[in-house]
């Protein structure tokens, strides 16, 4: 009852309360990510080892097996490994432990491998080593294709311009574009000729590698002037590559265009893209962990438009795999949903309750209990996806009990025990908080039984779980403080009583009640309703009792039950023990039974709050 009575003192604290929840809502859905599921923070990490032209088997003894080893014995936390070896390809996945940090497990990585890589073949690369999320998918796909641009033009643009306008957007990754054709100076070499010049293919590869090094001259110093000295190394031009002397042979120079010849042409092709039967290039957005789908999608559209408007004549670019289509209508459908059940809540209300007033107290606490939760997600780091909100979704049925029990209960005390509305309300929010709190924190254990799952399902129903739990005890606080205001404030000018706005609904529905009820009773009583007289079926005859006091009809009962008797209701047997004055209506509140005339006797509240003051309660 204390902080019943303090939110009645002190309403103005509660209003500002329900106004800052309102406020942090609205920033918390703004401003949370936006997905399909929750970020699934898998601790993973993969590691690709390359080295072209290696067999499988070669590169699964002298790679994939060092590697393994060197891994295993260095880095701490590891759950267990898998590998998959192809053709000059070795990709790893190491998985870890749920406690381990994986920026500490991906530098014992690189450490290892680099320590390895003394007994691996010579020449091979430090390996790629990435942390692998299962959050991190292409968000995005954008096809490059024209009509007057080659797939290496195509490749370039996509690359060197759209890549590098994309590339400040915040939580995206972007990876080379597939398709096209990579450009790349070749030289060319003729096996004939090179055989007649007594040379072998390694003997060109040194040569241009020799003649093609960028080295520092260093300085020259000249009176009181430093120069700085550039060396002629690196052949401007492609006609310059063919004129590089290779050696010489019976006192003639052979150079590199006798041999070969050295062009503009672009590396081996290793995959290909088409769009509608066209050579095009792919671009694929991939979104980070944490980041909202939404947002960088956005994003990204906002910079195509500028990568559209300065895009050479020709160019095209089409989006084909947006997800954030299916984001917005996966969320649309939850909210939908959501929706729906909050619109048959309050009809719900409506109808039982019967009154407008009361359905408004009710549908003010929901928003708020739902926005409550949002705030506490937003704090926890989770994002907005279809796990929190089909969690708040399937909590908006249960939101509605705290504050329905609270404002029944204060509609039975100013009703039926006839309490002023102040007194009412202190006492019908007060008598329930114990039972309400039970149910609240029952329901709250059913979802919070969640933390204790392992795995992917871990990261998919913890979101779920919580978004429900802190629903429902914002709800609980809210049934405890605002709507005691609110029920004060919206029920003033309501009539309480028989008449009350309740009746449209209850009246018709109390008197089928009786009728079914006096029924059943002539049936399992057929001598009362034998010596019952012949004005007893005829309803134009019969008037209430002048001493019979007015029972609401909420009750539902008889009148041989209910307390208001007619006249030419007969009296019924009166009890033999030892109150024989005692009838069935003594259990009913201030019913003191019947005289032996059969007419109803009073019977003192021993109520106390029923004849307190009207004036204030605090």
């Amino acid at each position: 009852m204390g902080i019943v009575r303090f939110a009645l003192r002190f309403p103005h604290t509660f209003y500002v309360l329900a106004a800052l929840i309102f406020f942090l809502g609205v920033v918390a859905i703004r401003t949370m990510p936006t997905d399909v599921f929750p970020e699934i923070r898998i601790p993973v990490v993969a590691v690709i080892w390359n080295y072209t032209g290696l067999s499988t088997s070669e590169m699964e003894q002298r790679v994939t097996t060092y590697s393994e080893y060197y891994i295993s014995a260095s880095v701490n936390g590891i759950k267990n490994m898998e590998a998959q070896t192809l053709n000059g390809l070795s990709v790893q996945k190491i998985y870890f432990q749920q406690d381990v940090n994986v920026d500490l497990a991906i530098a014992q990585i690189v450490s290892a491998t680099n320590t390895v890589r003394a007994l691996m073949p010579p020449g091979i690369q430090p390996p790629i080593v990435v942390q692998f999320n299962a959050s991190s998918v292409p968000v995005l796909q954008i096809s490059l294709t024209s009509d007057s641009l080659n797939e290496q033009q195509l490749y370039d643009y996509g690359i060197y311009r759209i890549r590098q306008q994309l590339a400040p957007i915040a939580g995206i990754t972007l990876p080379t574009p597939a398709g096209g054709k990579y450009r790349q100076i070749m030289v060319d070499i003729d096996p004939t000729r090179l055989a007649a010049n007594g040379l072998t293919p390694l003997d060109v590869v040194n040569v241009v590698n020799a003649q093609s090094l960028t080295l520092p001259s260093g300085t020259a110093k000249m009176g009181d002037k430093q120069y700085t000295v550039r060396t002629n190394a690196m052949p401007p031009t492609i006609d310059d590559l063919n004129n590089i002397p290779v050696k010489v042979v019976n006192g003639a120079t052979v150079f590199v265009k006798d041999v070969g010849q050295v062009h503009d042409g672009w590396l081996v092709q290793q995959n290909v893209v088409r769009e509608d039967g066209r050579r095009s290039v792919l671009l694929s957005i991939i979104k980070n962990g944490n980041a909202s789908t939404l947002n960088v999608v956005n994003a990204v559209h906002n910079a195509l438009k500028t990568a559209r408007a300065a895009a050479p004549p020709g160019l095209e670019s089409n989006e084909l795999f947006n997800q954030s289509v299916f984001v917005k209508q996966s969320i649309a459908g939850v909210l939908r949903e959501g929706a729906i059940a909050a619109g048959l809540t309050a009809l719900m209300i409506l109808l039982f309750l019967g009154s407008w007033r009361s359905t408004v107290i009710v549908m003010i606490s929901i928003p708020l209990a739902i926005l409550s939760s949002l705030v506490v997600l937003y704090f926890l780091g989770e994002t907005i996806n279809t796990m929190t909100l089909g969690g708040l979704a399937l909590a908006v049925g249960i939101l509605v009990d705290d504050s329905t029990v609270t404002i029944e209960n204060t509609h039975r005390l100013l009703t039926e025990e006839r309490m002023a509305l102040p007194y009412a309300t202190l006492h019908g929010a007060a008598e329930i908080a114990v039972p309400t709190l039970v149910s609240t924190l029952a329901i709250s254990c059913v979802f919070t039984s969640v933390v204790s799952l392992e795995g992917p399902a871990k990261y998919l129903f913890t979101p779920l779980g919580y978004a429900v739990v802190f629903a429902m005890l914002a709800s609980y606080g809210l049934s405890r403080t605002l709507t005691p205001i609110t029920i004060g404030l919206l029920l003033k000018g309501e009539r309480h009583g028989p008449s009350d706005g309740r009746a449209w609904l209850v009246r018709p529905r109390s008197r089928y009640l009786r009728a079914r009820f006096r029924a059943h009773a002539w049936r399992l009583c057929p001598a009362t309703h034998r010596a019952a007289p012949a004005t007893l079926h005829r309803p134009h005859d019969r008037r209430p009792c002048a001493g019979a006091r007015s029972r609401n009809a909420d009750a539902g009962r008889p009148r041989f039950l209910s307390g208001n008797r007619w006249w030419s209701d007969p009296a019924p047997r009166p009890r033999t023990g030892r109150n024989p004055d005692r009838d069935d209506r003594t259990h009913l509140p201030g019913r003191g039974g019947q005289d032996s005339r059969g007419r109803p006797r009073e019977r003192a509240s021993t109520d106390r709050r029923q004849y307190r003051p009207a004036g204030s309660f605090v």
